[in-house]
């Protein structure tokens, strides 16, 4: 075939490549985790980590495919850019106004989807198999991508009502505009009163993570009944978790849905549906 065909054709037939994108990118723990699959399940192919420039972001989605890519993760601050770069975008990818998985077709169409809200609820579903979303109010702290992809999940999953609150209120009032009459919109100063009555609580911020401030929030309307979790895993048990759990809450932590968010990217690039399980955290974590 002509170096100038329109149609990419990949360098290394039968290899399958995916990767993460990111910029910077080398604190990914994609690449261990899709390594510790392919390995597992003895596939020939790779997985590589790419710290991709935004100026370069359209010139290297459009490349890959030609160089035998498959598919690609997508992480800060690309999620919200591959939208415009992306020929088919999911309904949900579309909402969440964000994708973290693509698809790249061998004629070079690039396929977004958004896999953090499956990931998210998986999540909770492995580690607390009784959660039963619809019966009683969610409270998420935080509204940015990461919660965008939450409140898109909770309210699918069958939560009546979402409590948010987000230190820029804008950002909130944003989703209830966007997610509709099922959204409550607090202060951030009143977000310890938007607990009171929770069955599910979610940090959605990144405050507690390694590095960061921890999130400092009253939790003394925190019903002992209620399921809380966090999306940051480093450290794995973080001190909103910790503080929760005093209250006798059941707590889930934020790796599982690192982990089972990338299961379907996986499936959809290898051809074969991976297992979350203690092994595969280990691998992660180690």
């Amino acid at each position: 075939m002509s170096k100038n065909s329109d149609t990419p054709t990949p360098a290394a037939p039968g290899i399958p490549l995916a990767g993460v994108i990111g910029w910077p990118v080398a604190h990914s723990r994609s690449p261990r985790l899709h390594g510790h699959w392919l390995r597992r399940y003895g596939i020939a192919g790779h997985y590589i980590p790419m710290p991709v420039r935004p100026e370069h972001l359209a010139e290297a989605l459009r490349t890959l495919p030609r160089l035998g890519f498959v598919g690609i993760n997508v992480t800060i601050p690309h999620k919200e850019a591959v939208l415009a770069l992306a020929d088919h975008v999911t309904d949900r990818a579309a909402l969440i106004g964000a994708a973290n998985t693509l698809i790249l077709r061998p004629d070079g169409k690039i396929h977004a989807d958004n896999t953090d809200g499956y990931g998210f609820i998986a999540n909770l579903r492995q580690h607390a198999p009784d959660w039963r979303p619809e019966i009683g109010p969610a409270a998420l702290i935080g509204a940015g991508g990461a919660a965008r992809a939450v409140v898109a999940s909770l309210l699918d999953a069958g939560v009546r009502e979402l409590r948010i609150a987000n230190r820029t209120r804008l950002r909130a009032e944003q989703i209830r505009t966007e997610f509709g009459a099922r959204i409550t919109v607090y202060d951030w100063a009143q977000a310890g009163n938007m607990l009171e009555g929770a069955a599910t609580v979610v940090n959605a911020t990144s405050m507690g993570m390694d590095g960061k401030p921890a999130l400092r929030l009253p939790l003394d309307a925190l019903s002992p009944d209620a399921l809380v979790t966090d999306l940051v895993y480093t450290p794995l048990d973080t001190p909103f978790l910790v503080a929760a759990r005093a209250q006798g809450c059941r707590t889930v932590d934020g790796l599982g849905m690192l982990l089972h968010q990338a299961a379907p990217g996986f499936e959809r690039w290898f051809g074969t549906r991976p297992q979350v399980d203690d092994d595969l955290r280990r691998a992660v974590l180690a």
